[in-house]
């Protein structure tokens, strides 16, 4: 005779087993959706800097102390003014989200075949968030005005020579996040004018695409 208290049970477990696999696949699909979107707003928000084009008007760039330039479309300025540098760089935003320049790191002699970028801690600050809207066209700053600054005279020279300066411009989305160090070059064209060009892109807060 068939022991109705056991089968019973069996039967029981056997569902309570169903819907646990059940709820287990309806969890791990709503996780995948949930990544899905996450990943679809954040690519709503990525920037990526690149120069900008020669066809690109000139941008008038102005700093704490009065010292002015025009910074020409795809180009940028070097000057070296009593001791103080100052440099800017046009560039247009290619993403598809806000980019707020926050940091930016110079280096005049550096192995392109290197494949890492400075410590995101040796970045120097912008005395002001610089924000660059998608599609759109802006610029960078920055100035060296400590004479004891290690990094002045090298900078100096290199102006006076007219040899590649190399630029890191630290930056991310308006959410704070995302963020990207964009390696650009500015190379001496003519007798007073630098033109620029953008070498790599590393993701800091996401896996490198390559």
């Amino acid at each position: 005779m068939a022991d109705w208290v056991t089968l019973s049970s069996l039967a029981t477990a056997g569902g309570t087993l169903v819907l646990a696999a059940a709820t287990f696949s309806s969890v791990r699909s709503a996780n995948r959706a949930a990544r899905v979107a996450e990943e679809s707003l954040l690519a709503g928000v990525r920037p990526l800097l690149l120069p900008s084009r020669p066809e690109d008007p000139a941008i008038k760039v102005g700093f704490v102390d009065d010292y002015r330039v025009m910074t020409p479309g795809g180009g940028g300025t070097a000057d070296a003014v009593d001791g103080i540098v100052y440099l800017t760089m046009s560039v247009r935003n290619a993403g598809t989200g806000i980019a707020v320049l926050d940091g930016w790191h110079v280096e005049t002699a550096i192995d392109f075949a290197r494949a890492d970028h400075p410590p995101v801690e040796v970045f120097r600050r912008l005395t002001r968030d610089l924000y660059l809207a998608s599609g759109d066209v802006g610029f960078w700053q920055g100035a060296f005005r400590d004479p004891s600054d290690p990094d002045v005279a090298g900078v100096i020279e290199t102006i006076t020579a007219r040899t590649r300066i190399t630029i890191d411009l630290l930056y991310g989305d308006h959410l704070g996040g995302q963020r990207v160090i964009s390696r650009f070059s500015l190379l001496p064209y003519g007798d007073d004018k630098w033109v620029a060009s953008v070498v790599r892109h590393w993701n800091i807060d996401r896996p490198d695409p390559r």
